[in-house]
């Protein structure tokens, strides 16, 4: 068990292009952005009406976007969601659920968690062992993980929740990246069962980070709750045309999964032909796990291709998609380069 002290400190993320500047100065510009598992291919863009600039949001889109949410994750109905701009400010909301206590974080994975059950009050620490969240008062984990696209198996979480359930815990499941992932082992169909929260993240899929939605999916009671905390037009007009248009296009939705699933394959064999190997990941993003990802990651920013890197695991990358055959063929040129470097070492170290 890692205790977490201090963990209500800012969080470094990937997708930021001013510290890349930061740590490339002399990089070619513009950067290829890899850094975020954000999907290069957004849903494609419409024009807004005017209302949705001009006037308040709409009571009955809300509860037209939470009908369209439900159907599209799978929860039991739009009484099981509450709308968030974006799942980052459900966190602390989600945490406060419970009176402060045990938090345990099944890691490694997205920081956030750790720093939102801090910041609502509870002893914060992350885990390794799946096991040992049931000791837990509030139980969170990713699933799929992030960065490394580890799957919990659903039957093992409903027996999780059961045993918090049972001495009044919660368990909170971000499945961020569900919408590329099994959707089988989701949990969004169990929500009604009571002492499981659910989040589910709009922009990532979409490729629309900054309309700024996500969702909660949980037992009515609570996710009443939590509607009442965000207060009235929590959701902006902007986010609402395109959640409900973006939620209801099924056919999009599936062209893209099996365009992702092809980048990723291509990814994997880009990488394979300079002998990086892949750990895992999902179709959004790759993991890698190997003791020289510290220097891949020095030698893709100098050549203008940002990367996810961790200061505690500099073992560990993540990479994502790149957007176009551009960028394809600037991350292809930035691993020949490293691999030219490398075959050439030792012979100037034995000058």
């Amino acid at each position: 068990m890692k205790l977490l002290s201090g963990a209500i400190a800012a969080v470094d993320h990937g997708g930021s292009l001013g510290r890349a500047n930061a740590l490339f100065p002399h990089a070619p510009k513009p950067f290829v952005d890899l850094s975020t598992g954000i999907n290069p291919h957004s849903y494609p863009l419409f024009d807004l009406p005017a209302t949705a600039l001009s006037r308040l949001p709409e009571a009955g889109q809300l509860r037209e976007l939470a009908e369209i949410a439900a159907r599209a994750y799978g929860a039991p109905s739009a009484a099981h969601v509450a709308a968030a701009p974006g799942t980052q400010i459900l966190l602390p909301r989600v945490a406060s659920l419970l009176r402060p206590g045990k938090a345990l974080v099944l890691g490694p994975t997205y920081a956030e968690h750790a720093r939102a059950a801090a910041i609502a009050g509870h002893a914060v620490a992350e885990v390794s062992d799946f096991d040992a969240l049931a000791e837990a008062d509030l139980a969170v984990l990713v699933n799929p993980n992030n960065p490394d696209g580890r799957v919990i198996e659903k039957a093992r979480l409903l027996k999780l929740a059961a045993r918090l359930r049972a001495k009044g815990g919660l368990l909170v499941v971000d499945e961020a990246f569900m919408d590329v992932g099994p959707t089988e082992q989701s949990l969004a169909g169990d929500v009604g069962k009571g002492g499981i929260v659910v989040l589910r993240s709009f922009g990532k899929f979409f490729g629309l980070a900054g309309i700024r939605l996500g969702f909660a999916l949980a037992d009515p009671l609570t996710a009443e709750r939590l509607d009442v905390q965000l207060g009235p037009w929590a959701v902006a007009g902007p986010a609402l045309e395109y959640g409900i248009r973006a939620l209801s296009d099924a056919a999009w939705q599936a062209r893209m999964r099996q365009c992702l699933a092809q980048d990723a394959g291509r990814l994997d064999a880009l990488l394979g032909r300079f002998d990086v190997p892949v750990a895992g990941g999902t179709s959004l993003f790759r993991y890698l796990s190997f003791p020289e990802a510290a220097g891949l990651f020095s030698a893709l920013g100098s050549s203008g291709v940002l990367v996810r890197h961790f200061d505690e695991r500099p073992q560990v990358l993540r990479v994502g998609l790149p957007g176009n055959e551009a960028e394809w063929q600037r991350l292809e040129g930035a691993l020949a380069t490293r691999a030219a470097r490398r075959k050439d070492a030792p012979k100037e170290f034995g000058q």
